[in-house]
């Protein structure tokens, strides 16, 4: 057998040989970009005293990866299928492992937001690649099973970000998190090399790079007005950019209708198994993005925990997403898609509601509960949805459907941080200046406003000020836990009824097991005539 993996799929007579290695590559492929997103979390204090950062600043250093990531995923994912899903999943790697060489030896703020993005352009070429290979290499009969490793594994990637992160920062410097994404992206090309066979759409014509640059204009401005808008006020900026999304949005609907070749056939959302599961991901990763953004600051800042410990307090998540994954695995073809998606968000928003309960005498007892219901439900929801997305385009399409369940993905979790981190941090500010009100100079409640961490910095301050002392500095200590452990209990309310009604309108839009069954019977979505039976066991419909 060659070194190389050199026969294209469509080209081999039955299922590829090493599909399952493959499937192995394509995963560790998914798991770094992931990572990159939830591993800042924790490297976050370290840079922000290292670089003298802002709230601002820190707020830019996170998102300039996910602007466009999530902007870019779609038309990339587009021309992956047009000329190789493979030479995309290659390229993407090396351009993730360039930005990361990049953010771990600047030492200026906007250089790192600059690698960042650069990471961020890589990772909207990888993931959606990563998605449409396993659907391309895998034989129907299998593809549930593999979309379930994938749906996993970025559900563990959640997890093992900060505890990499963590055990890093144990002896290392916060560039260190960058340059570990290096080596495996290259284990990953080698493997994608080695493993991956080629793979590209056939018959596809023209790029519609018109709607294309639509789609980039429409999510890049949305997000980036759901994080400015909150954090810095609706001044003209935010306020532009929301006018920008919303009509971009029109034009991109309207220009798709009209072209013979869209980019992606917006028709599909009137088919409510694709429609359904697209707001299932979304309001899912909304939820799932914001609660580990606040859970972590509450066991680094509130618990005391260290980076390393952090990281391991996380662990319990992904073990819930492996046996979600597994339940799901089981149940969803006897049980059907609907039952299994709208069960995993409703565990969801109740372990968002769950939270509601935390205040500043909380343990990490008190958070395990909370995450592990949020595991299980990731573990149970996303596989099925994310098959059911997959399951509507035809083979032509899969860098399309895979970047479009991405973006679903990523848009929900910028929105789940934007939305969410900004109520947690308005909530933080009004309880601190109720609990502290004149006691503190005007200067240092100002900072101390800033961010949980901010405010216990300035109480370190207040404890070095022979005129306080230390009561007065643990007084100010417990105002800062205090008003943090009402931020999150209050966002974790107003993050549970947006969950709730999310929960409501998957269970109004996706069709039970016979409109499922008709779903993956249409032509053009995904299954041919022979498939037919296959789709409709998984659907759950009877045999």
């Amino acid at each position: 057998m060659p070194f190389l993996a050199n026969t294209p799929v469509e080209k081999m007579p039955g299922p590829y040989a090493r599909r399952w290695w493959a499937l192995l590559v394509l995963c560790l492929s998914l798991l770094i970009t992931v990572m990159a997103n939830t591993s800042l979390i924790v490297a976050a204090p370290s840079m922000t005293t290292d670089l003298g950062l802002s709230s601002s600043d820190l707020q830019w250093v996170v998102d300039s990866y996910t602007v466009p990531y999530a902007a870019l995923m779609l038309v990339l994912g587009a021309i992956g299928d047009k000329y190789s899903r493979r030479g995309a999943l290659v390229l993407g790697l090396l351009l993730f492992a360039g930005g990361s060489v990049v953010g771990s030896m600047v030492d200026e703020t906007a250089l790192v937001i600059v690698a960042r993005a650069i990471m961020g352009v890589g990772a909207a070429v990888v993931m959606p690649a990563t998605l449409s290979l396993v659907v391309a290499t895998f034989p129907r009969s299998e593809r549930t099973k593999a979309v379930t490793a994938w749906a996993a594994t970025s559900g563990l990637a959640v997890a093992v970000g900060p505890l990499v992160s963590g055990w890093l920062l144990e002896d290392h410097a916060w560039g260190s998190t960058f340059l570990i994404n290096v080596p495996i992206a290259l284990l990953g090309v080698l493997g994608a090399l080695a493993l991956v066979p080629p793979s590209k759409a056939q018959g596809m014509g023209r790029i519609d790079y018109v709607g294309g640059l639509l789609s980039i204009v429409t999510v890049g401005s949305l997000i980036y007005a759901a994080i400015e808008g909150p954090h810095s006020g609706w001044g003209a900026g935010p306020v532009t950019a929301a006018v920008v999304a919303g009509v971009g949005l029109a034009a991109f609907v309207a220009w798709e209708l009209r072209h013979p070749q869209p980019m992606l056939n917006v028709r599909k959302f009137a088919l409510r198994p694709f429609s359904g599961s697209m707001l299932a991901v979304l309001f899912f990763f909304f939820g799932m993005f914001a609660v580990i953004y606040y859970v972590t600051q509450f066991l680094q800042f509130v618990l005391g925990y260290g980076s390393l410990d952090t990281g391991v307090r996380l662990l319990p998540l992904a073990g819930a997403v492996f046996l979600g994954s597994a339940l799901t695995g089981v149940l969803t073809p006897k049980l059907g898609v609907k039952p299994m998606v709208v069960t995993g968000l409703a565990i969801g928003t109740a372990g968002m509601f769950l939270l509601t309960q935390i205040d500043k005498g909380s343990t990490y007892g008190d958070l395990l509960p909370p995450m592990m219901m949020l595991g299980l439900a990731l573990g149970l929801a996303i596989s099925p949805a994310t098959d059911t997305i997959m399951g509507s385009f035809p083979e032509s399409e899969l860098g399309v459907g895979g970047g479009a369940n991405d973006t679903a993905l990523e848009l929900g979790g910028a929105l789940g941080i934007a939305v969410l981190g900004s109520l947690l941090g308005t909530a933080y500010r009004d309880e601190l200046t109720d609990l502290v009100g004149n006691r503190l100079p005007p200067e240092a409640m100002e900072t101390a406003k800033d961010s949980v961490g901010a405010g216990l910095a300035v109480a370190q301050r207040v404890g070095q000020d022979p005129s306080a002392g230390p009561q007065q500095a643990q007084a100010a200590v417990d105002a800062v836990h205090q008003a943090f452990a009402h931020g999150v209990a209050q966002t974790s309310l107003i993050g549970g009824i947006i969950m709730a009604a999310g929960t409501l309108i998957v269970l109004a839009v996706m069709p039970g097991r016979r409109g499922f069954a008709k779903h993956n019977a249409e032509p053009g979505a995904g299954t041919t005539a022979n498939e037919t039976a296959t789709a409709r066991e998984h659907a759950g419909s009877p045999r």
